[in-house]
């Protein structure tokens, strides 16, 4: 075990009843309200989600890294809390769905880390049931820490007293947030619209903060310990190997744990616009992320230049990984929701229509030759094809989803998308030329 001191911040953990009650809008404003009194922030998001860190990155002005029990695992999780506790004046970890949905849970993850949770309740159409409902996430698990509890989408101030004054067992009031800021995050299909597209988000994010401070208490919560981890020092497995890395609006769905990997393993990451750039960077192998190519696959399809170059990274027998998007790019045709048809890169045979219902959502753990790796699928399109995977994934909790992985020479693609840090070793393997 390891003999380094534990750290300690002060540290709450954000989250609701349910999905849809303003987590994010919450834990961007208190990032922001902290960050903009001058204290250092960092920000976690429970599970594997993407969009939200790019927001709470924006919130905070630092990296937002996920953390998840299983995906993620216990001792990594820990080790990115103990490392941010070093610096941070504050860490905020925003849940997911509701506060003990899922398995593991957010709450599981606040009460493994003893960090205190913040339960976020939307108020709209609600008076005195506010007080019920606030008790039961407080007391439904006895051993839960429990900080307080904040009201989203508060009409008037009225509304806000009623709110609070429905409080029982000395549960802590944190304030109101009103619904009439416009401060709400505009959302798309698979979650919030991307931070990159939103031209107003600083503006927003200082509206919601200037919101928070005058309704809340914005003092620091009781710092939390945070024990050391366990490390395993990082072998230089990729030591000077070149990896492109699609990057831009099509494409950035990325976990920063997976790229500091590859960095710290010695790999040189160079970024590209399959939208924009002519020609690929300069590499030994290419990882194509997930992303939106359905909003952008006329402009790719259009890209044709691009589309010969990523075809001749293949033909030459270099190691190409494509994640979701990444592989719907390397598909014969994207096919969008209007029925809008565009002829992609070809490299695997098959096409992909865009469906308005979610199609697939689990984390997914597969067994390749290389090793297994865990991740997550989420995505709202159909692929045909007759090619035969050579692996399928398998959901740890029963989840939708026994994604396929398809292989041809040094190219591997599928729905899934890998969290690089769950086997660095096999990683490696796919990235070395």
């Amino acid at each position: 075990m390891s003999e380094r001191e534990p750290r300690h911040c002060p540290a709450v953990l954000i989250a609701a009843p349910a999905s849809g009650q303003g987590k994010t809008t919450v834990t961007a404003a208190l990032a922001r309200l902290h960050r903009n009194q001058g204290r250092q922030v960092r920000v976690f998001k429970c599970g594997p989600d993407f969009l939200d860190p790019m927001i709470l990155e924006r919130a905070s002005g630092h990296p937002v890294y996920q953390l998840d029990m299983w995906m993620v695992g216990e001792q990594e999780s820990r080790r990115l809390l103990w490392e941010a506790a070093a610096e941070a004046d504050l860490i905020l970890i925003e849940g997911v769905m509701g506060l003990f949905d899922g398995t593991p849970s957010s709450a599981d993850l606040a009460r493994r880390f003893g960090v205190p949770v913040l339960g976020v309740i939307d108020g709209t159409a609600m008076a005195q049931t506010f007080g019920a409902l606030a008790l039961g996430l407080a007391r439904y698990q006895p051993d839960l820490p429990f900080a307080g509890v904040l009201a989203n989408r508060v009409g008037t101030v009225r509304h806000a007293q009623l709110l609070e004054g429905s409080l029982t067992e000395g549960l802590r009031w944190y304030g109101a947030l009103s619904r009439e800021t416009g401060i709400e995050l505009p959302s798309r299909h698979l979650g919030l619209v991307q931070a990159s597209e939103l031209n107003d988000l600083d503006l927003r994010l200082d509206a919601a903060a200037d919101a928070l401070a005058s309704t809340c208490d914005a003092t620091l919560p009781p710092p939390v310990s945070f024990s050391a981890p366990d490390i395993t020092p990082t072998q230089p497995l990729l030591a000077g190997v070149r990896i492109a890395v699609a990057h831009d609006e099509a494409f950035a769905f990325t976990y920063g744990a997976s790229l500091d990997l590859l960095r710290a393993m010695g790999a040189e990451l160079s970024f590209f616009s399959p939208i924009r750039d002519q020609h690929l960077p300069s590499a030994d192998s290419l990882y194509l992320p997930g992303g939106y190519p359905e909003l952008h696959h006329v402009a790719l399809g259009q890209n044709v230049s691009m589309l010969n170059a990523i075809r001749a990274h293949h033909a030459a027998g270099k190691p190409l990984l494509a994640e979701c998007g990444g592989m719907l790019y390397l598909l014969n045709a994207l096919t969008d929701v209007e029925g809008q048809r565009a002829e992609l890169v070809g490299l695997l045979d098959g096409e992909a229509v865009m469906q308005k219902r979610l199609a697939a959502l689990a984390l997914q753990a597969v067994e390749l030759p290389e090793g297994t790796l865990r991740g997550h699928t989420y995505h709202h399109s159909l692929t045909s094809t007759e090619l035969t995977p050579i692996a399928r994934g398998v959901s740890p909790n029963g989840g939708r989803g026994a994604e396929a992985v398809y292989r041809d020479g040094r190219m591997t693609a599928s729905y899934v998308h890998f969290y690089f840090p769950s086997n660095p070793q096999a990683m490696a393997a796919l990235f070395l030329p």
